[in-house]
């Protein structure tokens, strides 16, 4: 696995995470060494900063395209515009991470993109009207537009949208979603729903019901006569 950055404190915390979850890692501090250590030997996997001097990510994943079209590749970039991600995925990357990022959603994503780039699966999604979460890619989509979620708000989408048109008790989402197996009058459950539902909920689109009382549930549009 080659790990592209020129800041040579995110490379070495990259690796370090990476070799503690069980990967083999190789360095390069700008895209021209990178192409140098692609041509050196076969890689699973490309973790590529965008910003860089000499050859920045972009450049880089259009060259190695150009001849490898089977060589997973990540970005990273500190540049999160809609423009910017359409352009990395549009060059031919796999994925696309804003920095700052978390290392445990990086290593989720590393290895969502080796097991569906070795079993040649597509991506597994969930959906309901207008809203796309793609657990792979761990992105929710809205008529097509990225929603910005944090890990709890994507798990709880997620636990919902799994069980779709089914009711879940607070009990069961307390449980799967925040691991309260016990009586509790926490509010948490009811704040991230309101959370959900101010990203989601708009133009008529609203699927997130309230059973008072005894829970919630997430249900497909009625369709239009």
């Amino acid at each position: 696995m080659l790990v592209v950055d020129d800041e040579v404190g995110v490379r070495e915390l990259l690796c370090d995470a990476l070799h503690i979850a069980g990967y083999e890692t190789r360095e390069a501090a700008d895209g021209v060494a990178a192409l140098a250590q692609w041509r050196s030997g076969p890689l699973d996997l490309c973790i590529v900063d965008v910003n860089m001097p000499s050859m920045d990510g972009f450049e880089f994943v259009e060259t190695v395209r150009a001849t490898d079209t089977a060589l997973p590749i990540l970005l990273l970039s500190a540049r999160d515009t809609a423009r910017d991600v359409a352009r990395g995925l549009r060059v031919g990357a796999d994925d696309y991470v804003r920095k700052p990022f978390s290392l445990e959603e990086l290593l989720l994503r590393v290895a969502a993109i080796l097991r569906r780039t070795s079993a040649g699966e597509e991506d597994r999604e969930l959906r309901c009207g207008p809203l796309t979460l793609n657990i792979d890619r761990h992105e929710v989509h809205r008529d097509g537009e990225l929603v910005e979620m944090s890990a709890t708000e994507f798990n709880l989408l997620e636990t919902l949208l799994t069980r779709k048109n089914r009711l879940l008790t607070r009990e069961q989402l307390l449980a799967e979603v925040w691991h309260i197996d016990f009586d509790s009058d926490t509010s948490v459950l009811d704040t991230y729903i309101s959370y959900l539902r101010k990203k989601i909920h708009r133009d008529g689109f609203a699927p997130i019901t309230t059973v008072r009382g005894v829970g919630f549930k997430i249900v497909d549009p009625r369709p239009t006569s």
